[in-house]
């Protein structure tokens, strides 16, 4: 309540001074908040900082992303069994920025390569299925992200991370880990993060009472 008496006072003692000096003074968010204010019938709290206020919110948004880092690509499986959740897949199909994404959303997320040559962890078999999420994508659309991830690295397309009976090999091999884990699976193909992190989420709910 006092910020809001502050902030309203400084606004008004202000627009004095300019009709007192004769100054044409533009207020720039008035409108803005005037617009907001009709279209949710609410009244803005005329509240400094609330967008980096350091409260609980924002340091478990903090400790999700440091998370994320950590147990990025399969770096420490550690991680597996104390994710809210994990997300799986091949090479290229979003895991990292999605990890990232929903760490934002105060999640602690971990990612695991599938890779046709490393055996899975063991412990993508003993957590809840409901709390792993599969990712896959058309050989066509991997195909073509692999090609241009090589072109901006300088290598030639050919290489086999590109090729096509490679992918269909890597797609095939990770289908059967997802099946065996019995875990949801979103297709990626023309979905953007955000799209693909609305569906996690909204299985997540769907499944646990105490996400919201």
């Amino acid at each position: 309540i006092a910020y809001t008496i502050v902030i309203a006072s400084l606004k008004q003692y202000l627009d004095q001074k300019a009709k007192e000096e004769g100054i044409v003074a533009i207020d720039l968010m008035n409108p803005l908040l005037s617009a907001f204010s009709k279209k949710f019938n609410k009244e803005p709290n005329f509240q400094p900082r609330l967008m980096r206020k350091l409260d609980d919110n924002y340091f478990r948004r903090v400790e999700a992303v440091e998370f994320a880092v950590k147990y990025d690509d399969g770096q420490d499986i550690g991680g597996i069994k104390r994710a809210d959740i994990v997300l799986i897949g091949v090479s290229r199909t979003s895991k990292t920025p999605l990890s990232m994404y929903l760490a934002h959303k105060r999640f602690k997320v971990a990612n695991i390569p599938l890779v046709p040559e490393i055996a899975p962890p063991d412990e993508l078999f003993s957590i809840p299925r409901n709390k792993c999420v599969g990712l896959i994508i058309t050989p066509d659309k991997l195909n073509e992200i692999r090609k241009e991830r090589l072109r901006n690295l300088g290598l030639t397309s050919q290489a086999n991370y590109a090729n096509f009976e490679r992918i269909l090999e890597e797609l095939e091999y990770a289908e059967k880990i997802m099946k065996r884990i019995g875990c949801p699976v979103i297709n990626v193909s023309n979905k953007a993060v955000e799209e693909t992190a609305d569906l996690i989420l909204a299985m997540l709910k769907k499944e646990r009472s105490w996400i919201g």
